[in-house]
């Protein structure tokens, strides 16, 4: 199970029952956390850009109750080692969630996958790998796009078109540090990733979270991200698949989500929270965590696997 420990700001921060360093395709190590019961209904996560496992904490504290939780570091994040040259890409992506995958749950084992921005693509990346489609029971998609960031991006507050696209990719590179976390900080964080409906306290666990990320990372993967464009693969992403998005994601608004969700084969909704931004699973936990549980329920433990994996197969089919 996991254990709760108490920060200098009171709030409690899961502690894994086990943790990991997984070997991906080309040698990058990646951090691996796995909290809750081994044998419990399992769940894996996959956070964002700047972001690290610590964006989970809500999900895990809820789940790792009674589920089998599994959170990574993407590399270059967190507790995963920054990549040498070339190691930043979608396959990268995909090639760490198939290790992931590989080294946490037995051959056979279904789990939910759940992942926010990034993580959402490296979803969209890893469809049609073996190990997806051997462990994926259904997915969650929070607040993420297959293409078109910087074109559709609201963070500048410019006439959309080539200026800003232009604009958009160059700040996504941007080399500059972020510098500390204070008032002016998290105003501009909130602007940027979040909406007018978040408290101040989610404010401030996302800039903790978002300042603590290497700049070499931060660059390296917000040029992957300008360039991103995994269209063809979200139809390959046939499991069945639910997406979350706020009203007020100025990263990637809701123009995505709904393309997303129109192009999946096995689609479960769009669910848009209003006056939430970018940052859905600490902006809005209790939807998200609810989302990844009715998931859990009707497509991995035994009351639901049944009937859920019978009418996949039954649309394919027809």
């Amino acid at each position: 199970m996991s254990r709760l420990t108490q920060t200098a700001d009171s709030a409690s921060v899961p502690v894994p029952a086990r943790e990991l360093s997984v070997v991906s395709a080309d040698g990058a190590r990646v951090h691996v956390e796995l909290h809750g019961p081994e044998d419990a209904p399992a769940v894996v996560l996959a956070h964002g850009w700047t972001c690290n496992t610590r964006f989970w904490d809500a999900q895990v504290r809820d789940l790792a109750v009674d589920h089998r939780v599994v959170v990574y570091d993407q590399r270059g994040h967190g507790r995963s080692p920054e990549a040498g040259p070339g190691g930043y890409s979608t396959r990268a992506l995909a090639d760490d969630l198939e290790a992931v995958l590989k080294a946490t749950l037995e051959p056979g084992r279904k789990a939910v996958l759940g992942g926010h921005s990034m993580g959402g693509m490296t979803l969209m990346a890893a469809a049609g790998r073996a190990a997806v489609r051997e462990h994926g029971a259904a997915v969650l998609l929070c607040s993420t796009g297959s293409s078109r960031l910087t074109a559709e991006s609201l963070v500048l507050p410019l006439r959309a078109g080539a200026l800003r696209t232009r604009l958009t990719a160059a700040v996504l590179g941007a080399r500059a540090p972020l510098g500390p976390v204070n008032a002016v900080s998290k105003v501009i964080l909130k602007y940027a990733t979040m909406g007018r409906g978040s408290a101040p306290e989610r404010v401030d666990t996302c800039a903790r979270i978002v300042h603590a990320c290497p700049r070499g990372a931060r660059v390296a993967w917000g040029h992957v991200l300008a360039e991103l464009d995994l269209e063809a693969r979200v139809r390959e992403l046939r499991l069945p698949t639910a997406v979350i998005a706020g009203t007020e994601d100025r990263l990637t608004p809701p123009v995505h989500a709904r393309a997303v969700e129109a192009a999946l084969p096995h689609s479960l909704g769009l669910t848009e929270l209003a006056g939430m931004g970018h940052m859905t699973p600490v902006e809005a936990p209790e939807v998200v965590t609810a989302k990844l549980r009715e998931l859990v329920a009707s497509y991995v433990t035994l009351e639901g696997a049944g009937s859920a994996a019978e009418a996949v197969s039954e649309e394919e089919v027809a």
